[in-house]
């Protein structure tokens, strides 16, 4: 048994590897956290976005929704001026603005979650991927969960990002079958989302 291969590159790599990533996440605060920060992500290194994400919990107000949703342009200046954040406008405008279209959904949809999941049907995609390189880039499911946010007036997630997002969150396990992880999370069960 072992990993995936690319938690071995650094500790807060391996932290991220065995505690979160492919995990089933149903918290709304959570699920935000991590759309933001895979929009972050584009064109930079998972790396470097996990080694700024203390700042940005503490610049985003915890991810909560709401708060994130009603930041104004003051907001947006000082995010700019803080090098511990990723200071690109285009990024942090669309962050704001995607929050304020995932409260939509929420208010549509009861929780940002139920939506998500609905497009496994509560259930986990389960991969059995031997080698790293049978994972794509993209799949059906990302395509349709892209589509329907862009939609929804959502940016930065075209179908690569909404992959990595899905591995993030759960929606789809794509730890190696060799991988310690994989034994604990490739049981597809449903989730339970909360009331």
């Amino acid at each position: 048994m072992g990993n995936c291969g690319w938690a071995t590159r650094d500790p807060l790599y391996q932290k991220y590897h065995d505690e979160e990533w492919g995990v089933p996440v149903t918290d709304d605060s959570k699920l935000l956290e991590m759309l933001i920060l895979e929009g972050m992500q584009a064109g930079l290194s998972w790396f470097t976005v996990l080694k700024k994400r203390d700042a940005f919990r503490q610049a985003f107000a915890q991810f909560m929704p709401l708060a994130v949703a009603n930041f104004s342009s003051v907001e947006i200046e000082s995010f700019l001026s803080n090098p511990a954040l990723i200071r690109n406008r285009l990024k942090i405008e669309s962050a704001i603005r995607n929050a304020r279209a995932f409260v939509q959904i929420q208010r549509e949809e009861g929780s940002f979650a139920a939506y998500l999941w609905s497009f496994v049907n509560n259930v986990p995609e389960i991969h059995h991927y031997t080698d790293p390189n049978q994972i794509l880039p993209f799949s059906p499911l990302a395509e349709r969960i892209s589509h329907d946010l862009k939609r929804r007036g959502f940016r930065f997630v075209g179908p690569t990002i909404c992959y990595s997002y899905c591995q993030a969150v759960g929606i789809v396990m794509d730890h190696l079958t060799h991988c310690e992880r994989y034994t604990v999370l490739a049981r597809p069960r449903p989730v339970k989302l909360p009331h």
